[in-house]
């Protein structure tokens, strides 16, 4: 870590000095990393520093290596900046967030000093995951929704999650399913036209989320693609991420009924004037919807990838009919 960015950390924390840094991850495509910071003469022992290279490394692990690609991820980091300037500061301990402590550029570098969620009481990291702490994500995300319902989402994605259509056009042209791609449209403004959008997380996969210990609480991090949506986006997203084809199908209803109570609560608490079970009848209807929007995605960017499975498949079969013959 150079000492510009060291200095920034300092700035940031009060610290007299940053004792050492260790790469905790390298950013997608060559961007960047995430280094964990441990200070002297700080109120705080360690912060996690995201470092970003807007000129990139071009060095996609799938080969998208493209101009519009490249732009996306760009404008995705001067979101995550706008997010933790203008809105993280809005999550309270139902979807916890790691708390912004300063933000610079530094020799175009975006650098973002966040706190160490580690030394927060979130060290645990899950690839599997039990009921309970699926539960919890759900309510993270639940809470999420409650908090921002009808936001405007000022500075952020006005389409959140990162396969939203609009910026992904050259994966759909790589689409080899005509009836999805012809769909495609018709399914997104599904939908962007539900009567209640929140701001969405769009990455809300089971690597992004950090658990306390005992699994009891969660928190999440990577903002790059919050903006506007239907809740329904980061649900049926992060159930792809942590279950296989079998448990899909057999507990979706289930976790539907976990999540949809959790943010009945949340909403009574936060945002009451929202109709909680019209806002459930109008999801629920769109959850499919949202599977088959991402499946579009993932058909046409990775195909033989293992989320491309029966469950996907034939949920994405019956949207498609319904959407062009509606």
């Amino acid at each position: 870590m150079n000492e510009a960015i060291q200095a920034a950390v300092c700035r940031a924390t009060g610290a007299r000095a940053v004792a050492s840094s260790v790469v905790l991850q390298e950013l997608w495509s060559g961007y960047g990393e995430i280094v964990r910071c441990v200070l002297v003469g700080s109120e705080l022992p360690s912060v996690v520093v995201k470092h970003v290279r807007l000129g990139g490394a071009a060095k996609h692990p799938r080969g998208w290596n493209t101009d519009l690609g490249h732009q996306r991820k760009l404008r995705s980091y001067q979101v995550e900046t706008a997010w933790y300037q203008n809105w993280a500061e809005r999550c309270d301990s139902g979807c916890r967030v790691p708390h912004c402590l300063g933000s610079e550029t530094i020799d175009g570098d975006v650098v973002l000093v966040l706190e160490d969620l580690d030394a927060a009481g979130f060290p645990a990291r899950r690839q599997r995951v039990n009921a309970n702490e699926i539960a919890q994500c759900l309510g993270w995300l639940a809470h999420f929704h409650a908090t921002f319902m009808d936001t405007d989402g000022a500075g952020l994605w006005p389409q959140g999650t990162y396969w939203h259509l609009a910026t992904r056009s050259e994966e759909l042209a790589r689409l080899d399913d005509e009836p999805l791609r012809a769909a495609a449209a018709a399914i997104d403004q599904c939908l962007e036209h539900s009567a209640y959008l929140t701001l969405v997380h769009g990455d809300a996969k089971l690597a992004n989320f950090c658990f306390a210990a005992d699994g009891g609480a969660v928190a999440a991090v990577d903002f790059q693609y919050v903006g506007r949506g239907c809740g329904m986006k980061d649900v049926a997203y992060f159930i792809s991420s942590c279950l296989n084809e079998r448990d899909c199908e057999r507990q979706q209803n289930a976790l539907l009924d976990s999540y949809f109570a959790a943010l009945r609560t949340a909403l009574s608490a936060g945002n009451p004037a929202i109709d909680a079970a019209k806002l459930e009848n109008d999801w629920r209807a769109l959850y499919p919807v949202a599977w088959a929007d991402f499946y579009r995605f993932l058909k046409g960017w990775s195909p033989g990838h293992w989320k491309m499975h029966k469950y996907s498949e034939h949920l994405t079969r019956q949207v498609v009919a319904e959407v062009m013959h509606a």
